[in-house]
């Protein structure tokens, strides 16, 4: 068991078993899902654990607790993975009070059924206090950083924030690497990627207090230099703002032709200077991983085969996730190709011209099932203006 300072462990849990978080996200190197006792005149408990793991959460808050009872639940995130044990924790510690959103309270009974909490829950808000003894708690608003009900909390004592899903990463605990932003760029666009504007206002109140450590609900513990670059990446993130310097080539294809031309754009671009060129193969990479890659560079090139008087539902989908992730301010180039009557390019331009701020260059490439010695000139002038 880990002490985060003297009087707050860390009692969470890896999960090694899992697959695939939220039944979509590929996780080879597991998932964590923490959770904080803190130790004081009362005993705050901070989020329990995904029910995956509920016997080995279990043991650790018991072998944390000793003989003590909790006297606070502190839940910040109503969402399976943190919450799946309140209604043991109200059942086993019968003195133990809930501390939540009003939101919070709302969800409570769609997930525990029958479960009696009257009597049982603190609601509490923006800027409200909660004394420990030496540690006061100081509740943070943070809706929709993913959820509506979610909250942060602040110690001024220890100078610890409570992040919930903010600054959280892919990746069991046991797993982890001195390369944070690789699995936290992933988890950050792919899971809160849609709620950048509501990041930046919570960070503009997290600016406001000393913070010196980041508790978040996966992934590690941030202190030091990795807290300051966490920071420094949630920024540029939550503005929408280009990361690094490159250019993502994504392609969808039926039978080669089209992963040739994807193919040979990234050697021109290449040949012509840029500095990073990423080709991916959305019909085999992790979707997930090409949508990180978009949001981490300012240029994206689209490749798609027609299919069904449309476009190859793999790029279809991509071009969906960056819709509904609130994906802005790119460039984009496009390449289509159609056997008969090219129908992708349509498809494809359509889409992107319903996202915020989003630059389609010219010339639009049409492949004829097979790229040709006469297609060259034209992927060289998309080449061009796309750097």
């Amino acid at each position: 068991m880990s002490m985060v300072s003297d009087t707050i462990k860390y009692i969470g849990v890896d999960d090694l078993d899992i697959d695939l978080f939220e039944s979509q996200y590929v996780v080879p190197e597991g998932m964590s899902y923490n959770s904080y006792l803190i130790d004081d005149e009362k005993i705050a408990i901070m989020d329990t654990a995904d029910r995956r793991k509920g016997e080995a959460w279990k043991a650790n808050l018991k072998a944390a607790l000793g003989s003590r009872q909790p006297d606070y639940l502190v839940v910040h995130h109503m969402e399976p993975d943190h919450s799946a044990l309140i209604a043991w924790m109200l059942e086993t510690y019968p003195g133990l009070q809930l501390v939540c959103s009003a939101q919070a309270v709302k969800m409570l009974p769609n997930f525990f059924e029958g479960v009696n909490f009257e009597g049982r829950v603190m609601t509490v808000k923006e800027g409200d206090t909660l004394s420990l003894g030496q540690h006061t708690l100081q509740f943070i608003g943070a809706a929709m950083i993913h959820w509506p009900e979610v909250i942060m909390t602040y110690d001024s004592k220890d100078k610890v924030l409570f992040s919930a899903d903010g600054f959280g990463k892919f990746g069991a605990l046991v797993n982890e690497t001195d390369d944070w932003a690789c699995e936290a760029r992933r988890y950050y666009f792919n899971i809160c990627g849609k709620y950048g504007t509501q990041v930046q206002i919570v960070m503009k109140k997290a600016a406001a207090l000393d913070i010196q450590t980041i508790c978040p609900l996966h992934g590690p513990v941030l202190k030091g230099e990795a807290l300051a670059e966490a920071v420094r990446l949630y920024d540029i993130w939550s503005k929408y703002e280009p990361e690094s310097e490159g250019i993502l080539v994504a392609y969808a294809s039926i039978h080669g032709g089209t992963a040739a031309a994807a193919e040979r754009l990234g050697e021109i671009l290449r040949e012509k200077g840029a500095k990073k060129v990423v080709v991916s193969d959305l019909s085999r990479e992790d979707m997930a991983e090409v949508i990180e890659d978009a949001f981490r560079y300012p240029t994206i090139v689209v490749a798609a085969s027609s299919y069904d008087a449309g476009v190859f539902p793999v790029m279809h989908d991509f071009l969906y996730h960056l819709q509904i992730k609130n994906y802005q301010k790119r460039k984009f180039g496009i390449i289509e190709n159609g056997s008969w009557a090219p129908t992708a390019g349509k498809v494809m331009r359509t889409m992107i011209e319903a996202m915020k701020d989003c630059e389609i260059v010219e010339p639009m490439v049409t492949i004829r099932s097979r790229m040709k010695t006469t297609d060259e000139p034209l992927l060289e002038q998309l080449a061009d203006s796309l750097i």
